[in-house]
Protein backbone atom coordinates (compact mmCIF):
# COMPACT_ATOMS: atom_id res chain seq x y z
CA UNK A 1 0.00 0.00 0.00
CA UNK A 2 1.01 3.56 -0.56
CA UNK A 3 -0.60 6.19 2.40
CA UNK A 4 -0.12 9.71 1.81
CA UNK A 5 -1.62 11.07 5.00
CA UNK A 6 -4.47 9.05 6.13
CA UNK A 7 -5.24 8.10 2.28
CA UNK A 8 -4.90 4.31 1.64
CA UNK A 9 -3.73 4.34 -2.13
CA UNK A 10 -2.95 0.08 -3.61
CA UNK A 11 0.80 -0.83 -4.36
CA UNK A 12 1.99 1.76 -7.53
CA UNK A 13 -0.83 3.87 -7.48
CA UNK A 14 -1.63 4.88 -11.02
CA UNK A 15 -2.51 9.01 -10.44
CA UNK A 16 -4.67 10.94 -13.52
CA UNK A 17 -2.77 14.07 -13.77
CA UNK A 18 -4.06 17.60 -13.04
CA UNK A 19 -4.43 19.33 -16.80
CA UNK A 20 -5.92 22.41 -17.46
CA UNK A 21 -9.64 21.99 -19.59
CA UNK A 22 -9.26 18.55 -19.63
CA UNK A 23 -9.48 16.80 -16.20
CA UNK A 24 -12.55 18.03 -15.46
CA UNK A 25 -15.58 15.82 -13.95
CA UNK A 26 -16.74 14.21 -17.17
CA UNK A 27 -13.09 13.37 -18.40
CA UNK A 28 -12.50 11.74 -14.37
CA UNK A 29 -15.66 9.45 -14.43
CA UNK A 30 -14.32 7.99 -17.57
CA UNK A 31 -10.73 7.40 -16.08
CA UNK A 32 -12.06 6.29 -12.80
CA UNK A 33 -14.06 3.91 -14.71
CA UNK A 34 -10.88 2.52 -16.06
CA UNK A 35 -8.64 2.26 -13.23
CA UNK A 36 -7.08 5.71 -12.30
CA UNK A 37 -6.46 5.61 -8.50
CA UNK A 38 -5.91 8.78 -7.51
CA UNK A 39 -7.13 11.93 -9.42
CA UNK A 40 -7.11 15.87 -9.49
CA UNK A 41 -9.43 18.75 -10.50
CA UNK A 42 -7.92 20.92 -13.44
CA UNK A 43 -5.69 23.74 -11.08
CA UNK A 44 -7.88 26.67 -9.51
CA UNK A 45 -5.94 30.31 -8.95
CA UNK A 46 -6.47 31.39 -5.69
CA UNK A 47 -7.31 34.97 -6.29
CA UNK A 48 -10.04 33.22 -9.06
CA UNK A 49 -11.55 31.47 -5.63
CA UNK A 50 -11.36 34.31 -3.97
CA UNK A 51 -12.49 36.88 -6.68
CA UNK A 52 -15.62 34.53 -6.50
CA UNK A 53 -14.97 33.63 -10.30
CA UNK A 54 -17.30 31.93 -11.39
CA UNK A 55 -15.08 29.05 -13.34
CA UNK A 56 -12.64 28.63 -10.46
CA UNK A 57 -15.82 27.65 -8.52
CA UNK A 58 -17.00 25.57 -10.70
CA UNK A 59 -13.54 23.34 -10.23
CA UNK A 60 -14.77 22.60 -7.16
CA UNK A 61 -17.41 20.34 -8.34
CA UNK A 62 -15.96 17.16 -6.79
CA UNK A 63 -18.43 13.86 -6.25
CA UNK A 64 -18.44 10.55 -3.91
CA UNK A 65 -17.75 8.26 -6.89
CA UNK A 66 -14.49 9.97 -7.36
CA UNK A 67 -12.73 9.51 -4.33
CA UNK A 68 -10.05 9.65 -3.47
CA UNK A 69 -9.40 13.21 -5.07
CA UNK A 70 -6.92 16.27 -4.69
CA UNK A 71 -8.12 19.25 -5.58
CA UNK A 72 -5.17 21.34 -6.93
CA UNK A 73 -4.54 25.04 -6.19
CA UNK A 74 -1.95 27.90 -7.58
CA UNK A 75 -1.17 31.23 -6.66
CA UNK A 76 2.08 33.35 -5.69
CA UNK A 77 0.92 34.91 -2.22
CA UNK A 78 0.80 33.14 1.22
CA UNK A 79 -2.21 34.89 2.63
CA UNK A 80 -4.36 34.31 -0.77
CA UNK A 81 -2.82 30.33 -1.30
CA UNK A 82 -4.23 30.26 2.49
CA UNK A 83 -7.60 31.86 2.45
CA UNK A 84 -8.15 29.77 -1.05
CA UNK A 85 -7.35 26.59 0.91
CA UNK A 86 -10.11 27.37 4.01
CA UNK A 87 -12.67 27.72 1.00
CA UNK A 88 -11.51 24.32 -0.70
CA UNK A 89 -11.89 22.78 2.62
CA UNK A 90 -15.21 23.85 2.92
CA UNK A 91 -16.00 20.95 -0.21
CA UNK A 92 -14.17 18.45 1.51
CA UNK A 93 -11.72 17.00 -1.03
CA UNK A 94 -9.52 14.27 -0.02
CA UNK A 95 -6.58 16.15 -0.35
CA UNK A 96 -5.41 19.40 -1.48
CA UNK A 97 -2.71 19.20 -4.20
CA UNK A 98 -0.31 22.70 -4.94
CA UNK A 99 0.60 23.29 -8.55
CA UNK A 100 4.17 24.35 -9.11
CA UNK A 101 4.62 22.88 -12.30
CA UNK A 102 2.37 24.56 -14.78
CA UNK A 103 4.56 26.23 -17.26
CA UNK A 104 2.97 28.52 -19.65
CA UNK A 105 3.32 32.00 -19.49
CA UNK A 106 0.27 33.19 -18.10
CA UNK A 107 0.94 31.49 -14.81
CA UNK A 108 4.28 31.02 -14.53
CA UNK A 109 5.44 34.95 -15.61
CA UNK A 110 2.63 35.86 -12.77
CA UNK A 111 4.96 33.86 -9.97
CA UNK A 112 2.84 30.87 -9.87
CA UNK A 113 3.17 27.29 -10.96
CA UNK A 114 6.56 26.75 -12.58
CA UNK A 115 7.40 30.43 -11.83
CA UNK A 116 7.53 29.23 -8.13
CA UNK A 117 10.93 27.32 -8.91
CA UNK A 118 12.93 30.53 -9.46
CA UNK A 119 12.41 31.62 -5.25
CA UNK A 120 12.78 28.10 -3.58
CA UNK A 121 12.24 30.03 -0.45
CA UNK A 122 8.82 31.44 -1.59
CA UNK A 123 7.80 28.06 -2.68
CA UNK A 124 8.27 26.90 0.71
CA UNK A 125 6.43 29.50 2.00
CA UNK A 126 3.67 29.13 0.31
CA UNK A 127 3.80 25.49 1.20
CA UNK A 128 3.87 26.09 4.38
CA UNK A 129 1.40 28.73 4.63
CA UNK A 130 -1.35 25.83 2.63
CA UNK A 131 -0.07 22.66 5.40
CA UNK A 132 -0.91 25.54 8.28
CA UNK A 133 -4.46 26.22 7.08
CA UNK A 134 -5.64 22.77 6.53
CA UNK A 135 -5.96 19.27 7.86
CA UNK A 136 -6.23 18.03 4.82
CA UNK A 137 -3.09 16.04 3.67
CA UNK A 138 -1.25 18.69 1.16
CA UNK A 139 1.04 17.43 -1.47
CA UNK A 140 2.93 18.77 -4.44
CA UNK A 141 3.17 18.80 -8.22
CA UNK A 142 6.14 20.31 -10.12
CA UNK A 143 9.25 19.78 -11.91
CA UNK A 144 12.82 19.27 -11.93
CA UNK A 145 13.91 23.55 -11.95
CA UNK A 146 13.21 26.40 -13.98
CA UNK A 147 16.07 25.78 -16.40
CA UNK A 148 18.86 23.41 -17.17
CA UNK A 149 21.14 25.33 -14.96
CA UNK A 150 18.89 25.08 -12.03
CA UNK A 151 17.70 21.23 -11.58
CA UNK A 152 16.96 22.07 -7.58
CA UNK A 153 14.28 19.40 -7.06
CA UNK A 154 16.27 17.34 -4.24
CA UNK A 155 16.45 20.25 -2.86
CA UNK A 156 12.62 21.37 -3.49
CA UNK A 157 11.68 17.23 -2.40
CA UNK A 158 14.08 17.64 1.28
CA UNK A 159 12.60 21.13 1.66
CA UNK A 160 8.96 20.75 1.25
CA UNK A 161 9.15 16.92 3.07
CA UNK A 162 10.32 19.42 6.26
CA UNK A 163 7.32 21.70 5.78
CA UNK A 164 5.04 18.90 6.09
CA UNK A 165 3.96 17.59 2.51
CA UNK A 166 2.49 14.15 2.68
CA UNK A 167 3.45 13.26 -1.18
CA UNK A 168 5.67 14.80 -4.34
CA UNK A 169 4.75 14.26 -7.99
CA UNK A 170 7.65 15.57 -10.12
CA UNK A 171 7.18 15.78 -14.04
CA UNK A 172 10.56 15.19 -15.66
CA UNK A 173 10.64 18.50 -18.11
CA UNK A 174 12.22 21.85 -16.61
CA UNK A 175 9.80 24.42 -17.51
CA UNK A 176 11.95 26.20 -20.49
CA UNK A 177 11.44 22.75 -21.83
CA UNK A 178 7.71 23.21 -21.68
CA UNK A 179 6.53 19.81 -23.31
CA UNK A 180 9.42 19.59 -25.59
CA UNK A 181 11.61 16.77 -25.79
CA UNK A 182 11.88 13.62 -23.83
CA UNK A 183 10.86 13.32 -20.24
CA UNK A 184 13.97 12.93 -17.47
CA UNK A 185 13.20 10.79 -15.25
CA UNK A 186 16.49 9.93 -13.84
CA UNK A 187 16.17 12.96 -11.09
CA UNK A 188 13.15 12.09 -9.80
CA UNK A 189 15.06 8.32 -9.50
CA UNK A 190 17.38 10.32 -7.25
CA UNK A 191 14.74 11.78 -5.29
CA UNK A 192 13.20 8.95 -4.80
CA UNK A 193 16.50 6.74 -3.85
CA UNK A 194 17.30 9.58 -1.24
CA UNK A 195 17.96 7.97 2.26
CA UNK A 196 16.28 11.16 3.69
CA UNK A 197 12.97 10.96 1.78
CA UNK A 198 9.87 9.37 3.60
CA UNK A 199 7.21 10.54 1.38
CA UNK A 200 5.70 9.18 -1.62
CA UNK A 201 7.06 9.92 -4.61
CA UNK A 202 5.39 10.06 -8.72
CA UNK A 203 7.12 10.07 -11.40
CA UNK A 204 5.38 12.00 -14.43
CA UNK A 205 6.47 12.47 -18.18
CA UNK A 206 5.97 10.69 -21.38
CA UNK A 207 3.67 7.73 -19.69
CA UNK A 208 1.99 6.41 -22.89
CA UNK A 209 1.95 3.04 -22.72
CA UNK A 210 1.77 -0.66 -19.54
CA UNK A 211 5.96 -1.65 -20.75
CA UNK A 212 6.81 2.32 -20.22
CA UNK A 213 5.11 2.01 -17.16
CA UNK A 214 6.53 -1.26 -15.63
CA UNK A 215 10.25 -0.21 -17.35
CA UNK A 216 10.03 2.99 -15.24
CA UNK A 217 8.46 1.60 -12.02
CA UNK A 218 11.69 -0.29 -12.05
CA UNK A 219 14.49 1.33 -13.35
CA UNK A 220 13.64 4.65 -11.10
CA UNK A 221 11.72 3.09 -8.08
CA UNK A 222 8.92 5.58 -7.97
CA UNK A 223 5.78 5.06 -5.75
CA UNK A 224 3.64 5.61 -8.47
CA UNK A 225 3.46 7.12 -11.57
CA UNK A 226 0.91 10.41 -12.83
CA UNK A 227 -0.52 9.67 -16.08
CA UNK A 228 -1.36 13.01 -18.17
CA UNK A 229 -1.76 13.08 -22.08
CA UNK A 230 -2.02 9.74 -22.97
CA UNK A 231 -4.98 9.87 -21.39
CA UNK A 232 -6.98 12.19 -23.43
CA UNK A 233 -8.89 9.85 -25.60
CA UNK A 234 -7.83 6.86 -24.20
CA UNK A 235 -8.81 6.15 -20.55
CA UNK A 236 -8.18 2.57 -21.18
CA UNK A 237 -4.23 3.22 -20.66
CA UNK A 238 -4.84 2.83 -16.87
CA UNK A 239 -6.21 -0.94 -16.98
CA UNK A 240 -3.61 -1.88 -19.70
CA UNK A 241 -1.01 -0.54 -16.65
CA UNK A 242 -2.31 -2.57 -14.04
CA UNK A 243 -2.56 -5.91 -16.97
CA UNK A 244 0.55 -5.93 -17.65
CA UNK A 245 1.73 -5.34 -13.86
CA UNK A 246 -0.01 -8.17 -13.16
CA UNK A 247 0.00 -10.49 -15.98
CA UNK A 248 3.21 -9.10 -17.50
CA UNK A 249 0.91 -9.72 -20.79
CA UNK A 250 -0.42 -6.91 -23.22
CA UNK A 251 -4.35 -6.23 -22.93
CA UNK A 252 -6.47 -6.52 -25.75
CA UNK A 253 -6.87 -2.91 -27.13
CA UNK A 254 -10.70 -1.51 -26.88
CA UNK A 255 -12.90 -2.72 -29.04
CA UNK A 256 -14.67 -0.40 -30.89
CA UNK A 257 -17.81 -0.76 -29.28
CA UNK A 258 -16.06 -0.09 -25.94
CA UNK A 259 -14.97 3.36 -27.50
CA UNK A 260 -18.42 4.41 -28.36
CA UNK A 261 -19.96 3.75 -24.84
CA UNK A 262 -17.01 5.61 -23.49
CA UNK A 263 -17.66 8.42 -25.76
CA UNK A 264 -20.90 8.49 -25.28
CA UNK A 265 -20.99 8.50 -21.38
CA UNK A 266 -18.24 11.30 -21.58
CA UNK A 267 -21.10 13.30 -23.35
CA UNK A 268 -23.78 12.50 -21.46
CA UNK A 269 -21.35 13.41 -17.77
CA UNK A 270 -19.93 16.87 -19.85
CA UNK A 271 -24.05 17.41 -20.46
CA UNK A 272 -25.53 16.60 -17.27
CA UNK A 273 -22.85 18.85 -15.87
CA UNK A 274 -22.00 22.32 -18.33
CA UNK A 275 -25.34 22.37 -19.46
CA UNK A 276 -26.64 21.73 -23.40
CA UNK A 277 -24.74 24.02 -24.73
CA UNK A 278 -21.19 24.30 -23.16
CA UNK A 279 -21.44 20.44 -22.79
CA UNK A 280 -21.96 19.62 -26.51
CA UNK A 281 -18.97 22.45 -27.83
CA UNK A 282 -16.46 21.12 -25.20
CA UNK A 283 -17.03 17.76 -25.88
CA UNK A 284 -15.85 18.27 -29.68
CA UNK A 285 -12.39 18.09 -28.74
CA UNK A 286 -12.40 14.38 -27.46
CA UNK A 287 -14.05 12.90 -30.54
CA UNK A 288 -10.87 12.75 -32.56
CA UNK A 289 -9.48 10.73 -29.52
CA UNK A 290 -11.88 8.55 -29.05
CA UNK A 291 -12.18 7.38 -32.66
CA UNK A 292 -8.48 7.62 -33.68
CA UNK A 293 -7.61 5.16 -35.70
CA UNK A 294 -10.60 4.27 -37.81
CA UNK A 295 -10.68 4.27 -41.43
CA UNK A 296 -13.24 6.52 -43.16
CA UNK A 297 -13.74 8.09 -40.02
CA UNK A 298 -13.68 11.70 -41.29
CA UNK A 299 -16.95 12.22 -42.18
CA UNK A 300 -18.60 10.80 -38.65
CA UNK A 301 -16.07 13.56 -37.10
CA UNK A 302 -16.83 16.52 -38.96
CA UNK A 303 -20.84 15.30 -37.73
CA UNK A 304 -20.04 14.95 -34.51
CA UNK A 305 -18.26 18.42 -34.24
CA UNK A 306 -21.39 20.40 -36.16
CA UNK A 307 -24.43 18.75 -35.05
CA UNK A 308 -26.00 21.01 -31.33
CA UNK A 309 -28.88 17.92 -30.79
CA UNK A 310 -27.34 15.41 -27.50
CA UNK A 311 -29.57 12.85 -29.33
CA UNK A 312 -28.76 13.38 -32.72
CA UNK A 313 -25.19 12.95 -31.43
CA UNK A 314 -26.13 10.04 -29.92
CA UNK A 315 -27.77 8.76 -33.16
CA UNK A 316 -24.45 9.58 -34.99
CA UNK A 317 -22.12 7.40 -32.44
CA UNK A 318 -24.87 4.18 -33.05
CA UNK A 319 -24.30 4.64 -36.54
CA UNK A 320 -20.22 4.76 -36.05
CA UNK A 321 -20.77 1.32 -33.40
CA UNK A 322 -22.72 -0.35 -36.20
CA UNK A 323 -20.21 0.62 -38.89
CA UNK A 324 -17.32 -0.03 -37.36
CA UNK A 325 -18.77 -3.51 -35.40
CA UNK A 326 -16.01 -6.79 -35.40
CA UNK A 327 -13.52 -4.31 -35.61
CA UNK A 328 -10.68 -3.42 -33.33
CA UNK A 329 -7.78 -1.30 -33.47
CA UNK A 330 -4.43 -3.08 -32.33
CA UNK A 331 -1.32 -1.11 -31.78
CA UNK A 332 -2.79 1.85 -34.57
CA UNK A 333 -4.09 -1.18 -37.11
CA UNK A 334 -7.45 -2.17 -37.42
CA UNK A 335 -7.88 -5.51 -37.15
CA UNK A 336 -10.68 -8.11 -37.22
CA UNK A 337 -11.77 -9.25 -34.17
CA UNK A 338 -11.91 -12.38 -33.32
CA UNK A 339 -9.88 -13.76 -36.16
CA UNK A 340 -7.38 -15.91 -35.04
CA UNK A 341 -4.42 -14.61 -37.76
CA UNK A 342 -5.36 -11.13 -36.49
CA UNK A 343 -4.49 -10.21 -40.07
CA UNK A 344 -4.76 -6.12 -41.09
CA UNK A 345 -7.51 -5.15 -42.81
CA UNK A 346 -6.39 -3.81 -46.15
Amino acid sequence: MVSIGNIQLPDFPLLLAPMEDVSDPPFRAVCKDNGADLMYTEFISSEGLIRDAIKSKQKLDIYDYERPIGIQIFGGDEEALALCTKIVDTVNPDLIDINFGCPVKKVAMKGAGAGVLKDLDLMVRLTEAVVKSTNLPVTVKTRLGWDESSKNIREVALRLQDVGIKALAIHGRTRMQMYKGEADWTLIGEVKNDPRITIPIFGNGDINSPEKAVEYKNKYGVDGVMIGRAAIGYPWIFREIKHFIETGTKRADPTIEERVEVARKHLQKSLAWKGPIAGINEMRRHYANYLKGLPSIKDYRAKLVRITDPLEIEAVLDEIKEQYKGMVIESGKIVLENYHEHCPIN
